[in-house]
């Protein structure tokens, strides 16, 4: 039996865009500064029945993230230890060119403590990739876009545009850090984006239509920490004092 439980969200109705993709540089690289310079026009409430097991209280059609494979916790050398440290040492792993480094989501919540993650993903969902971003003048993470992950169907880029959400976080402005928690939703051409402060840090995930909505409100709704939902994950190289 199922039970339904509703949801009322307001939303922030923006004009669509094109969204830009990069391919190898990174994961729908561009959405994060396209959402900055949206324009936004009048809110609206809706309305959203979400259905929900009356047994697990899990929304029906949502897995654990912790049960997905994160295609990059097979690095072999992985680091651990004060987030300076780890950064340079995912930065020694970039390959010329690009910003976004594939990184193992323990090296993720190393190098962006308290960094969080939904908890719960769509059942299509079947890989998670993790990166980290560079500002490569600086050799240090880009403010704006830290980390991204990409959620997928498919095995990861093995098919153009294969993935089916994309969540990008960077640091918070000051002034956002301490208001009231909301998520806000911009309705773009290829799917929907929602974004949201929690602690230090923005998010922002951006979901393709093939997925229902209700499920990328979902994600958003149910995130935390990365670093608690670390089982399975391989041995760590741990930084050396004075390393």
């Amino acid at each position: 039996m199922t039970a339904h439980i509703v949801r009322t969200a307001t939303r922030l109705i923006a004009v669509a865009f094109l969204l830009a993709s990069c391919g190898e540089s990174g994961l729908l690289d561009g959405l994060g500064t396209r959402s900055q310079e949206a324009v936004y026009g009048d809110s609206t409430t809706t309305t959203i029945a979400v259905l929900v097991d009356p047994v697990t209280e899990r929304e029906v059609g949502a897995v654990a993230a912790s049960t997905v494979t994160w295609f990059n916790d097979i690095i072999e050398r992985q680091f651990q230890g004060e987030p300076s440290y780890v950064i340079q040492k995912v930065w020694q792993r970039r390959s010329e060119g690009t910003r976004f480094i594939q990184a193992s989501r323990l090296e993720v919540s190393q190098a962006l403590p308290n960094v969080r993650f939904p908890s719960l993903v769509p059942d299509e969902v079947r890989w998670i990739t993790s990166q980290l971003v560079f500002d490569t003048t600086s050799a240090t993470l880009d403010r704006d876009v830290s980390a991204a992950f990409g959620l997928w169907g498919v095995e990861p880029y093995t098919v153009t545009d294969g993935s089916l959400a994309v969540l990008r976080v960077g640091l918070a402005p000051e002034e956002e850090r301490n208001v009231a928690f909301q998520i806000l939703a911009d309705v773009v051409e290829e799917g929907i984006s929602l974004s949201w402060v929690t602690g230090d840090y923005r998010y922002e995930l951006f979901c393709r239509q093939s997925l229902p909505e209700d499920l990328c409100w979902q994600m958003a709704e149910t995130n935390k920490l990365l670093a608690g939902q670390l089982r399975g994950a391989e041995p760590v190289e741990v930084a050396a004092a004075g390393a």
